[in-house]
């Protein structure tokens, strides 16, 4: 290995290491190490200074292709796509969540039902389902859980079964679709799928895996969750759904732009519009209708997630210009044997027991490009090694208390409330839907597309 190599490869393990071990906010090491990749990698190394112009991809940003696509074309290095179009949501869910628009909808789906505790929990695992389609999935559990928890203390029930079956559900959830979680915005922005892309691919197992989930966790948990009244439930001391909108006015005009937005995405594989061109419109037009609370709604906006998306960008753009990624991927066709089956099934288990332990996101990211070459490679179709990264990465995470960022949020809210979910609790119940799922997952995978 040469010097280059090497020190792409220090910075990125050594990367994932302090992430893991959470000892420094994220952001600070992702951009400590991209600037490490800058200087020491680019600069000392290899003394390339095109290579970390291409790494910035600031001259994206003058390119029609980055707003308007109509052919697909390679994206290296920063994805400025990705972090534009998140940010774009992150200020339409902030909007809506001031206008009361979450809390609504939880309420009012426990009031149609009548307060009754199953109910209650099949309608909120499929609202977090359908919500993480469209939504960051750390947003809806931090409104569901908050709701959950509400809800528990006026029916007397136990909430811990509830919050656990919304996690994965919004994990499960997100993986339907390209904007549900951050890895599959990252493949499909890099690999130019559409929205319909990952509907009609990695949506129809979610929604297959759904139904299964909503049966086992039925199963498992409906001793669990029985409310001490019962059936007999005074509806007059339930809140009024509509108590929950702080202002008519912004609901709707939230509502709307929400609508507007997954037209959007749904139509944008025919109207060309980029991520980028669709998240940068959303958050004008939430800016521009909210008038004077714009400047509170940017502040809002969770920029230390932009930054730790920045700064892997680049350290995974190290690991790219210097060939690592090739060696990843020529290990894995080597270790399958050319076997197509194996190899999916190496890439869909491997990422998802990764993606237990560490961030899914910069897993996602650095293999991305590994499954790219690995295409080229052995010809195996690059489509299908993409749904079997996205369904290991998006999945896996549900295993364990950390492996997703829905998963540290739910907990956590969770436990402020006076309800703590340790390891073994949150294992012995998510850790085996989590392994029927990638299991359905993978013949589904053989089945379709081998």
């Amino acid at each position: 290995m040469t010097a280059a190599q090497i020190f792409a490869v220090i910075i990125f393990v050594a990367m994932f290491i302090m992430i893991v071990l959470d000892k420094i906010e994220r952001h600070y090491v992702t951009l400590g190490s991209g600037i490490l990749t800058l200087t020491v990698v680019f600069g000392i190394c290899l003394r390339d200074g095109k290579a970390i112009w291409d790494t910035l991809a600031i001259k994206g940003f003058a390119t029609k292709d980055f707003w308007y696509q109509v052919t697909e074309s390679e994206s290296k290095g920063i994805n400025w796509a990705t972090i534009l179009f998140i940010a774009g949501m992150m200020v339409m869910v902030e909007g809506m969540a001031k206008a009361g628009f979450f809390r609504w909808l939880c309420m009012k789906i426990a009031y149609l039902v009548k307060c009754k505790t199953i109910p209650i929990f099949i309608t909120f695992m499929i609202m977090s389902a359908v919500l993480s389609m469209f939504i960051d999935s750390i947003t809806v559990i931090m409104f569901l859980a908050a709701v959950t928890i509400e809800l528990a203390q006026l029916l007397k029930f136990n909430p811990v079964p509830m919050i656990l079956a919304e996690i994965f559900c919004a994990n499960l959830g997100g993986s339907a679709t390209m904007c549900g979680d951050p890895p599959n915005i990252i493949v499909g922005t890099s690999l130019g799928f559409s929205f319909f892309d990952f509907l009609t691919n990695t949506g129809l197992v979610a929604g297959i895996s759904l139904v299964v989930s909503v049966i086992f966790f039925y199963f498992v948990f409906r001793k669990e969750i029985a409310s001490e009244h019962g059936s007999n439930i005074d509806m007059s001391k339930f809140p009024n759904p509509s108590e929950a909108i702080t202002n008519k006015k912004d609901f709707a005009i939230s509502s709307v732009i929400f609508g507007m937005a997954v037209i959007l995405l749904i139509t944008h594989a025919t109207t060309h519009l980029t991520v980028a061109t669709i998240g940068l419109f959303i958050a004008v037009i939430t800016l521009l209708t909210s008038g004077k609370h714009a400047i509170e709604l940017l502040k809002k906006v969770d920029y230390k997630t932009l930054v730790f998306f920045i700064g892997l960008f680049i350290v995974v753009g190290g690991l790219e210009e210097t060939g690592i990624l090739e060696l990843i991927a020529d290990f894995i066709e080597k270790i399958s044997g050319g076997n197509t089956m194996l190899m999916i099934a190496i890439i869909l288990w491997v990422s998802a027991i990764a993606s237990a332990f560490v961030d899914n996101i910069p897993f996602a990211a650095t293999m991305v490009p590994v499954i790219q070459s690995l295409a080229a490679t052995s010809g195996v179709n690059l489509n299908t090694l993409a749904w079997a990264l996205s369904i290991g990465t998006d999945i896996g995470g549900s295993a364990t208390p950390i492996g997703a960022s829905a998963n540290v949020v739910g907990t956590s809210v969770a436990a402020k409330n006076g309800h703590p979910i340790g390891w073994g609790k949150y294992c012995r119940k998510l850790a085996p839907a989590t392994i029927i799922v990638l299991a359905i997952s993978n013949v589904y995978i053989i089945v379709r597309y081998l």
